[in-house]
């Protein structure tokens, strides 16, 4: 299973080439193998650039070789006709022998794959390196799951939590490091949302400033309060929607329309601490400045939480610095 292992890994590295570029379909990648141990093909699926699934992709990158070789893909091949044709039978008419998966695909809708490629005689190993890619395309499993898109909550803090001084000022509380680091997770996302309220005071662009190109998350702002006209993120540096509401049932229902996979919230703390109470945030990404305020904004509202025994806990993924900068990631249990 080690050599298993190494070449999923490889598919899982390329499906995170399509962050950002595959929504409403899940980040997929592929890596087919020849007979002698070496890659014949490798495939990522980009709605941005083409509709064919990762495994499609591969196929024709290979041609003929790939006769009798062994396809490493991270989500189990889809078996319904969308806007492409079922991946199953492109692999079946390929001649492939084997095919090593990494996560069953939870969508009812495009499932059993696995099951008809053995019904062709065709070798099926399922669930290698299934944990870490589950995690890559965790937005996507979320959506199908829970109905809703992942929403990362995205946080730029002093140590003691404050996210602005009491007299408003919030630049820069993280170095440059942080805040590029911040325009790459922006590139990976299908959408970036902010409250009405963050709009008025500081006219965010919401744009990756990565000197990108290429098409920008759609931007949406949730609220009820009038917006300035001229405010950027009426530009057209990319679509930008208003959910005029604070329902957040209305608010789930209009985000699923969008068909976004993941969206960043970077919203201040009224927006989020009412997600967060509704348990619709997924993840919280803390970037720490290396300074303390003592008084101010705290990225969190009242939770009405009065005692430690009831303190919201979370799951912490990753933590890596930049300068002094600390920037933590963390699971919240969601509904």
């Amino acid at each position: 299973m080690t050599h298993h292992l190494a070449f999923m890994q490889r598919a899982i590295a390329l499906s995170e080439n399509g962050l950002g570029r595959t929504a409403p379909n899940p980040i997929v990648g592929a890596v087919i193998i020849g007979t002698d141990g070496t890659v014949i093909a490798e495939g990522f699926h980009d709605r941005t650039s083409c509709a064919d699934h990762a495994e499609v992709v591969a196929l024709k990158n290979a041609g003929d070789r790939a006769q009798g070789a062994t396809m490493y893909v991270t989500l189990e091949p889809c078996n319904h006709t969308g806007t492409t044709g079922p991946c199953t039978q492109a692999i079946i008419d390929a001649g492939i022998k084997t095919v090593v998966y990494a996560v069953t695909d939870p969508n009812t809708v495009a499932a059993g794959g696995a099951a008809v490629l053995k019904a062709a005689a065709i070798e099926v190993v399922a669930g290698v390196g299934a944990d870490e890619a589950t995690h890559s395309n965790r937005a996507w499993i979320t959506k199908i799951l829970k109905g809703r898109p992942f929403i990362t909550w995205k946080v730029a803090a002093t140590l003691d939590g404050k996210v602005a001084a009491t007299d408003a000022t919030s630049q820069w509380i993280t170095n440059e490091t942080s805040r590029a680091d911040v325009q790459k997770v922006r590139r990976t996302v299908d959408a970036i949302m902010v409250g009405t309220q963050t709009v008025i005071a500081d006219d965010p662009h919401l744009i990756p400033r990565d000197g990108n190109t290429g098409s920008n998350p759609l931007r949406i702002v949730c609220g009820t309060q009038e917006l300035p006209k001229g405010a950027q993120v009426f530009d057209s540096a990319a679509p930008t929607m208003v959910i005029a509401s604070k329902d957040l049932k209305v608010v789930a229902a209009e985000l699923i329309a969008t068909g976004a996979n993941h969206i960043l919230l970077e919203s201040g703390p009224t927006l989020a601490t009412a997600l967060l109470q509704a348990g619709m945030l997924d993840e919280l990404m803390l970037y720490q400045g290396a300074s303390v305020l003592g008084a101010g904004k705290s990225f969190v509202a009242d939770l009405g939480i009065t005692t430690v025994n009831n303190a919201m806990s979370m799951a912490r993924i990753s933590t890596e610095t930049f300068g002094d900068d600390v920037k933590s990631v963390y699971r919240i249990a969601s509904k």
